[in-house]
């Protein structure tokens, strides 16, 4: 990791569902400022972050927002920071995070059981300078 990529947010998920790539996508149109890099949870740099936290190396229905040497944010949480950081009209769905973890995370938990019937089958392929926003 460079110096410059420690002042980025890394968004960590499933790489195998269509739902979480379309919002991979929308994040990366929006990104007009370059804060984000995305990595696969069942990448190496996926799975490294995951032992390293000793998190579930095999849960995939969880998103992860991490920026190094601060914090990680995981479900709605992270949902709620990256909307913040995007700003504009979408930095207003950030102001859910007062609500209760136990009902904002629930939210997500039904999201993200029911995301591979949520799924297009259409997946959008990044543009060359998309894919430099993603770690193997």
């Amino acid at each position: 990791m460079t110096n410059s990529d420690s002042n980025k947010y890394y968004i960590f998920y499933d790489g195998e569902c269509g739902f979480c790539n379309f919002w991979v996508h929308w994040i990366l149109k929006r990104d007009n400022k370059d804060h984000f890099l995305f990595a696969s949870l069942q990448s190496d740099f996926g799975q490294k972050f995951l032992q390293e936290r000793n998190l579930e190396l095999k849960d995939l229905d969880t998103l992860y927002l991490w920026k190094p040497d601060q914090y990680y944010l995981q479900k709605s949480h992270a949902v709620f920071k990256i909307t913040e950081i995007i700003g504009g009209l979408y930095q207003f769905i950030s102001i859910l995070r007062f609500l209760p973890t136990g009902i904002t995370d629930f939210l997500y938990d039904q999201v993200a059981e029911n995301r591979k019937k949520l799924a297009t089958q259409a997946c959008e392929i990044p543009t060359p300078e998309e894919r430099k926003k993603f770690i193997d």
